[in-house]
């Protein structure tokens, strides 16, 4: 069974955690308990070394703790991260990268799933800012044991209180299951914009962040796929791939993809990709001299289209290519002419001209268009897209193993 790093912080919940630790261990788990410097203001570390069987860590600079550093030998052996309960504190230091507790270091360290149980203040629960580092984490693949509703510590009546013990543990359960599903595959993911170049300084490009294909290879990783993300150029952290391909332009992804694609048993190609680069890129900057600039454009090259003609001219199977269409109108319709004319297994069409959803925005709302069925997965977070493509890329894997062995 799994280690689990227990991250005890400061809310009167954190006596809960004692449970919580005791749920996991009777499910088989391991527990090594991580208390703030404030949890210990609640329940004692004697408490925790007694029900785990190990020492406490309780900060970043234990005597005789540092032959190895510890968050990064932890890292790399815990399954999963369980922050219970998760103050308004912690979740604003995970959202934007404060390192400067040992919990808060471990969290930037691994690459295990990581589930939150949210504890606070309705009023505090509810403000915007913490809201927003809410929405950030869950964008990044992180995962909430919400919390429940009713009388508080603080003696309000409202929602902010710690999620029940038995629901905390099942969760935690319910997020290992997952974690090995993809163990020995391999998977390539495209993700961002390309950008075509003018001149030295300007370019054409599109809106797209990059968070929907890194929100897909964040959760491919989590399950155990060995996955190697190309990604054009984006502002947002790169998820703890295997490996990752830095390019610009759509003719670098293009040699990227075909160069990897050989290895691999599934491409996932979320990057939008350019359909259109400049005839010529000016040497200098084109001067604003008031004047007409004409701008001659051509096709790009058709990375799915090329990636599917090499696979049929090699007469493979694989590996599964699995397409996305960022449409304006007739989503669904485009879509599925556009998975018949580059004769690939599945697309994923997903409404561009929202404000809510598809570029640039933590959310979306997609039709996964297969071979069977359609499929729509109303607007919901990016990771919560990525998951339920994630579940499907395990079926279709599955049967195309199953089919190559008939």
């Amino acid at each position: 069974m799994a280690l689990i790093a227990l991250g005890v912080t400061g809310g009167i919940g954190a006596y809960k955690a004692v449970e919580v630790a005791r749920g996991l261990q009777k499910h088989g788990h391991d527990v090594v308990a991580l208390m703030t410097r404030n949890a210990r203001r609640f329940v004692g570390e004697v408490t925790f070394e007694a029900i785990t069987r190990r020492r406490v860590i309780t900060g970043q600079w234990t005597p005789g703790a540092n032959a190895d550093i510890e968050h990064i030998a932890i890292a790399s052996d815990i399954g999963l991260l369980l922050v219970v309960p998760a103050t308004a504190n912690t979740i604003g230091k995970f959202a934007h990268g404060i390192a400067d507790a040992f919990l808060s270091s471990l969290y930037l360290a691994t690459a295990a799933p990581v589930l939150l149980a949210p504890a606070m203040n309705t009023n505090m629960l509810a403000h915007p800012a913490v809201q927003q580092n809410l929405q950030t984490l869950a964008s990044r693949g992180v995962r909430f044991v919400d919390p429940g509703e009713g009388y508080l510590a603080c003696g309000w009546i409202g929602k902010g209180r710690l999620a029940e013990v038995d629901a905390i543990v099942a969760a935690a359960e319910a997020v290992l299951a997952r974690r090995q599903t993809l163990a020995g595959r391999t998977v390539l993911v495209t993700a961002g914009p390309t950008l075509e170049d003018l001149d030295p300084v300007r370019f054409i490009g599109n809106r797209s962040s990059g968070r929907m294909g890194y929100a897909i290879a964040a959760e491919l990783t989590r399950r155990g796929a060995a996955v190697t993300l190309i990604t054009g150029p984006t502002t947002i952290d790169l998820p703890p791939v295997a490996s990752s391909i830095r390019v610009r332009s759509a003719a670098e992804m293009h040699r990227a993809v075909l160069a990897a694609v050989p290895q691999v048993d599934a491409l996932v190609m979320a990057a939008a990709v350019a359909n259109y680069t400049p005839d010529r890129v000016a040497a200098q900057k084109i001067a604003h001299d008031h004047g007409t600039v004409s701008v001659t454009l051509s096709p790009t090259r058709d990375i799915l289209g090329d990636v599917a003609a090499w696979r049929a001219r090699e007469g493979r199977t694989t590996p599964l290519l699995v397409g996305f269409a960022a449409e304006t109108h007739d989503v669904v319709e485009r879509a599925r002419a556009k998975r018949v004319r580059k004769h690939i297994d599945v697309i994923v069409a997903n409404d561009v001209s929202r404000s809510d959803s598809g570029f640039d925005v933590d959310a979306n709302a997609a039709t996964i268009i297969g071979p069977d069925a359609d499929e729509h997965v109303p607007r919901a977070s990016k990771a919560a897209i990525a998951a339920v493509l994630a579940d499907r890329l395990e079926q279709w894997l599955a049967r195309q193993s199953a089919e190559a062995r008939a």
